[in-house]
């Protein structure tokens, strides 16, 4: 098949408007020898379209990127499992570089996409330029006047409180799968960020106005206190409400709930949609849980066991008595796996567990000893039978 028609064949791929014929042809192109750069090629093709687009969520688009080659049985059928992934691995790859182009396609100072990918831990600074943050590495961080307003140093970011500014200016951290990071905001507060997570903040909070965050993934907040300044965390349609004190918060856009797990101090759950009214707010004890189900959009609050909720900090995690579906979610975010479940049955099957140091083929062979749960694991890739 010529180079031409194969590309086509790609396009149409990616765009879901392939017909049966179609697919048969692309399967047989892909399993000739060479195909591999033609793919990468049509890749950086598709996604430099999708530039054009206003917004872009690179997570989500993994994801449905993923699940479109995984539910199509004509191609797991005909390939080699192997080569599956090896073809979605370069996808995905394509779809992060994708998104850092288009944040900085108009930038006057471009980083070179090849020397990034989905593993790297980003800094969107206010003028959209992105910088790309070595867990063991320094860097000094400046605003669009070339003044330093904050500094890295190792798995850390710290913001200077000396700068003078009169508007709130933002920058966005975002942290990759598989890693963690910390962030020490201009007023004290420590953050420790999950993997999977992006926050976005300003550089400096103003006086006289609140101290507003907002965040997708997880987060553990050490909150500097402030009476005059309350400190909000935004997640969805959620606001959590407080002036000092020690909190996780999750909001990963692929669950179906937004927790709060107060650890100490006292904060108040609220809908970020309207004004604040003490009134109608929630309020959270220390050891509890609130929870926002983005369903029925209702919030409940019950008694949390804290350890599983901040086990994370550390590098531990913690199951108990959580669902298999809800585990694979938590290890493909620990380990920067990918998992696929052929086993329906275990989806709603509760596990107790607990990691430390262990990898992810540990985990895996504890998972099959105890439960006998089968498994096949190709690089990063997991397929349980």
């Amino acid at each position: 098949m010529k180079s031409t028609k194969g590309k086509k064949l790609l396009a149409k791929y990616f765009t879901n408007s392939m017909s049966e014929t179609e697919m048969d042809d692309l399967i047989l192109w892909l399993e000739k020898l060479g195909a591999e750069d033609l793919f990468i090629s049509s890749s950086k093709i598709d996604y430099a379209i999708r530039n054009n687009m206003s917004q872009y969520n690179t997570k989500k688009a993994e994801k449905l990127l993923l699940n479109k080659i995984r539910k199509d049985k004509t191609i797991l059928n005909r390939f080699k499992i192997k080569k599956f992934f090896k073809y979605a691995a370069i996808a995905i790859l394509f779809v992060s570089i994708g998104y850092l182009v288009h944040n900085n396609y108009n930038s006057s100072n471009k980083i070179d996409v090849t020397t990034v990918n989905k593993n790297e831990i980003i800094l969107q600074l206010e003028d959209g330029n992105i910088k790309v943050l070595s867990e063991d590495g320094t860097e000094k961080v400046v605003n669009k006047d070339g003044k330093i307003i904050g500094s890295q140093k190792g798995n850390k970011l710290i913001y200077d409180d000396k700068p003078t500014v009169e508007t709130l200016v933002y920058n966005t951290l975002t942290v990759p799968y598989g890693k963690r990071f910390e962030l020490k905001l201009s007023d004290g507060t420590h953050i420790y960020l999950n993997a999977g997570t992006s926050l976005k903040y300003p550089i400096k909070f103003l006086k006289g106005e609140n101290r507003q965050v907002y965040l997708n993934g997880e987060a553990f907040f050490d909150v500097t206190k402030d009476t005059n300044h309350p400190f909000i965390v935004n997640m969805n349609n959620i606001g959590v409400r407080v002036f000092g004190t020690k909190f996780n918060a999750s909001s990963y856009s692929e669950n179906d709930e937004v927790t709060t797990v107060l650890v100490e101090g006292l904060v108040s759950v609220f809908d970020n949609n309207i004004d604040y009214n003490k009134e109608t707010a929630s309020p959270l004890k220390p050891g509890y849980l609130a929870s926002w189900n983005k369903h029925n959009k209702e919030i409940s609050i019950e008694e949390a066991d804290i350890a599983m909720h901040t086990a994370w900090i550390e590098g531990r995690i913690l199951f108990r008595h959580l669902s298999f579906k809800n585990i694979i979610k938590k290890l493909e975010r620990h380990y920067d796996v990918t998992i696929m479940n052929n086993n329906k049955s275990l989806d709603e099957e509760f596990f107790t567990a607990s990691f430390d140091i262990e990898t992810i083929e540990q985990v895996l062979e504890t998972f099959h000893k105890n439960y006998n749960i089968n498994y096949t694991l190709i690089n990063n890739q997991i397929i349980i039978n």
